[in-house]
């Protein structure tokens, strides 16, 4: 089974706030490290350096430093082809332009799950799954 993570996965998972979606993220990505089946896209991490060092205002290395982490991880590179089914994909759904990119990038990869906060949790797409990693999260 291989697994998508959206960039919202790993800006929780680097929030400095102690809070139930930064651990629930710290655990899905680490299980996905352990089990080697994560997925991320060029999007996801231009994404996150983005956000990393604008909003959380990360230094560049400290962003840089944890993008290497990501670096065993298998990555999407979408080309001419990807963008245009992408397009398709948001007129068929209607959705935003970026998710419309993150959810070709998840089906072209073959994954069975995207983790995401995005789309509606349980919605599927042919084989894939969207699952929102924090809908039924509780502190234990």
């Amino acid at each position: 089974m291989i697994e998508f993570v959206d960039t919202n996965v790993l800006l929780y998972a680097c929030s400095a706030d102690a809070t139930l979606k930064h651990d629930v993220s710290v655990a899905l990505l680490s299980r996905l490290f352990t089990d080697g089946v994560g997925v991320l896209s060029v999007q996801v991490l231009m994404e996150f350096y983005a956000n990393a060092t604008r909003k959380f205002q990360m230094t560049s290395q400290e962003a840089e430093a944890i993008l290497d982490d990501y670096a065993e991880w298998r990555l999407h590179r979408p080309d001419h082809a990807s963008v245009i089914a992408a397009v398709h994909l948001q007129r068929r759904y209607k959705l935003a332009w970026y998710d419309a990119m993150i959810l070709n990038s998840a089906l072209e990869s073959d994954c069975s799950i995207l983790w995401t906060e995005d789309f509606s949790d349980g919605q599927k797409f042919g084989d894939l799954v969207i699952r929102n990693p924090y809908k039924n999260a509780r502190l234990v």
